[in-house]
């Protein structure tokens, strides 16, 4: 486990570059107190891979490799999606070869991502680039990206009107958010909007809800006037386009990322061929569209 040693020299001097340290003996003790925690801290970081998730759920299998005790451990945010990684990879030839058991985290919250991906531990990920960058976890732990679903758009929906971008409008409204902070299309994107109107927490009824399919459930049921989602295929069934406001045109799809400190090829091609499985048997549309990285040789 490795920890981004420009992290820790920003932290320090963050801490240092205060005047008032150069008077008053208790600030040095205290940047002393906390560079021996983080110090600690990256000593014992090894053993993330034994600490069950705090809130996310764990799927295992055993692969019947009992000559060595290496686990794969998947980081996937969508339970069906989780459900089909740890059957297939569980019973993939070359997985087989090189794995005792599967380990499969169903992440439910950003301290899960920040946890798994950017402490380097998912072997395998299903998350958003702008969550791999902004952890540097491509430079420092290797992930590479093997395949992608496409980028999307985000959208205010409500039932019976077409939102609109106003103060005058929002103003009254419940409005149905993800409690997701890296969310784009659920978080991130509705929130710049709001701010851009001149919009806050504590001014907007602003209610939080786990997941897009629970968003959709709370409109339905009128606990909200509008929600912040992205538009899928299916939603017409329940909604209708034409309530649908564009919040942003284009939202960086999910994508799958492979921990690749070593040329394992093999590897690579197994996981691609599962994760090209998945998406053709997706009951989803945004999940059966997927782009495969070259780079497995057939």
């Amino acid at each position: 486990m490795k920890l981004h040693h420009k992290s820790l020299i920003h932290l320090v001097v963050f801490l240092t570059d205060f005047r008032i340290i150069t008077h008053c003996k208790w600030y040095i003790l205290a940047v002393a107190a906390l560079i021996c925690s983080v110090v600690g801290y990256v000593k014992n970081s090894s053993a993330y891979h034994d600490i069950p998730p705090q809130t996310g759920q764990l799927l295992t299998c055993k692969t019947g490799l009992d000559e060595n005790n290496d686990v794969f451990l998947a980081y996937i945010t969508d339970v069906r999606i989780a459900y089909m990684v740890n059957e297939r990879l569980c019973s993939d030839a070359t997985i087989k070869r090189q794995y005792n058991a599967i380990n499969v985290i169903i992440g439910q919250s950003d301290y899960d991502t920040f946890r798994y991906i950017n402490h380097g531990v998912a072997d395998l990920a299903l998350v958003k680039k702008n969550i791999v960058d902004a952890f540097g976890a491509d430079q420092i732990y290797g992930l590479t990206k093997v395949a992608a679903h496409p980028d999307y758009s985000a959208f205010f929906i409500s039932l019976r009107e077409k939102p609109q971008l106003t103060k005058e409008y929002i103003l009254g409204k419940r409005i149905g958010l993800l409690d997701y902070p890296s969310s784009r299309s659920g978080h991130i994107v509705p929130k710049t909007v709001l701010h851009e109107l001149g919009l806050t927490d504590s001014n907007v009824d602003i209610v939080y809800y786990s997941s897009h399919k629970e968003l959709r459930r709370a409109l339905l049921a009128g606990e909200i006037d509008i929600i912040s989602t992205y538009w899928a295929q299916e939603d017409s069934e329940k909604f209708s386009k034409n309530y649908a406001a564009p919040l942003l045109e284009s939202v960086s799809g999910m994508q799958w990322y492979l921990k690749m400190q070593t040329k394992n090829t093999d590897l690579f091609c197994a996981v691609q061929s599962v994760i090209n499985d998945i998406a053709t048997t997706h009951p989803r549309p945004y999940y059966r569209n997927i782009s495969l990285v070259e780079g497995c040789k057939k």
